[in-house]
């Protein structure tokens, strides 16, 4: 079976777990999109809102944890790097939403020492939060592998991904750094230029 074969079957599955969204509401989401699972988070203030509210913009997500001292705080700075390397009307038009991959210890405080620290904009960052059978769905319509150790760390890949206004997968890239990857870099500049269809 073809990957995005597996992917719409795996959403579909994952949609008809939750019951946030309306019938209407769920017809009018591309049946490719993320958006069909929509997910409950809390954002770094508390406030909680539904992954479907962010339809409308592109949108660049990564998972990461807030006690990661490695790599996590270098998928901040990729994302960052990305934000930095558009030009002001671009970065108008993206938002970002990192999602923990702990939430049993990343709670508002923890993720909003975090949002601060790194001095992130929050009219176009989100931190979050949801529970932890959101966050193994949202792991795997995202394409991020991950594990638990014993010692409260994890193991996770680092993928930014790109979804268009529709919540649907555009590109990934799993390079880390200031510098974004340039064919990641680009499919970010083509989706903001093109509308969702």
């Amino acid at each position: 079976m073809k990957r995005r074969t597996l992917f719409l079957i795996f959403v579909a599955l994952a949609c008809a777990c939750t019951g946030t969204l309306s019938a209407a509401e769920l017809r009018a989401i591309p049946g490719d999109s993320v958006y069909r699972f929509d997910a409950t988070l809390s954002d770094q203030s508390g406030t909680e809102f539904h992954l479907g509210e962010r339809r409308g913009r592109p949108l660049l997500v990564a998972m990461f944890y807030t006690s990661c001292r490695y790599v996590c705080p270098l998928i901040i700075d990729s994302v960052k790097g990305v934000e930095h390397a558009l030009n002001e009307t671009e970065r108008a038009h993206l938002r970002f939403l990192l999602i923990s991959l702990d939430p049993a210890r990343d709670d508002t405080a923890a993720l909003k020492s975090v949002f601060d620290k790194r001095k992130l904009d929050a009219a176009h960052w989100t931190l979050a939060r949801t529970s932890e059978s959101n966050v193994r769905t949202l792991a795997a319509l995202l394409g991020v592998r991950y594990r638990a150790l014993a010692d409260g760390e994890f193991n996770h890949t680092s993928a930014l991904v790109l979804l268009d206004g529709e919540g649907r997968r555009i590109a990934s890239s799993e390079a880390l750094g200031a510098t974004p990857d340039p064919k990641f870099l680009a499919a970010v500049r083509n989706t903001l230029e093109s509308p969702a269809k």
